[in-house]
């Protein structure tokens, strides 16, 4: 099953991507007049995050699964997003936070967009929360992914958020976790 998530920047959909990474970086370089050192660009992101930028490295990660399931809205949004996030370390340097105002700068009047922190996609098939735990309520389970999970073993202590007592696992749901 996994391999059939694979997508690369070769594939159609991975050129779409890419065509809008480098439009941003045109529109940019339009706005505030400068060329800017273009990202390498990697389509194997995991988990619940659309995209991440990795400001050191000058890279964007973005995820395949949220990208096939949510498309359009992912090239339009998650895309100058991230794109924003190294374009604001490149102009203010790395005192800045990373959804503050430089950042919001660059997405409302460079790119015309809200500036949001998060997205809205459906990140079931993305993240594999196959890590069930419970707590004092007991009528609940909480579904964690496997880093969550991991974190646990190695000595993390997770909390109910209604009754405030720390989780204790479980089971494996082994349904979402082999696929």
């Amino acid at each position: 099953m996994q391999k059939s998530l694979s997508l690369s920047l070769q594939s159609e959909l991975g050129l779409r991507l890419r065509t809008r990474v480098l439009d941003c970086y045109a529109t940019a370089e339009h706005y505030y007049l400068k060329s800017f050192q273009r990202p390498e660009v990697l389509i194997n992101l995991r988990g619940r995050s659309a995209g991440v930028a990795e400001l050191q490295n000058n890279r964007l990660r973005f995820n395949a699964v949220l990208l096939k399931e949510n498309e359009t809205a992912f090239i339009a949004e998650v895309v100058p997003h991230e794109v924003a996030h190294l374009l604001a370390w490149k102009l203010f340097g790395r005192g800045i936070r990373p959804h503050g105002k430089e950042w919001q700068q660059i997405m409302q009047q460079v790119f015309q967009l809200p500036a949001s922190r998060t997205h809205s996609f459906d990140v079931k098939r993305a993240a594999k929360m196959g890590y069930l735990y419970t707590c004092a309520c007991e009528a609940r389970e909480h579904a964690l992914t496997l880093k969550k999970h991991n974190w646990i073993v190695g000595g993390r202590r997770y909390i109910c958020l209604s009754c405030k007592s720390h989780l204790q696992f479980l089971r494996v749901d082994t349904s979402l976790v082999n696929k």
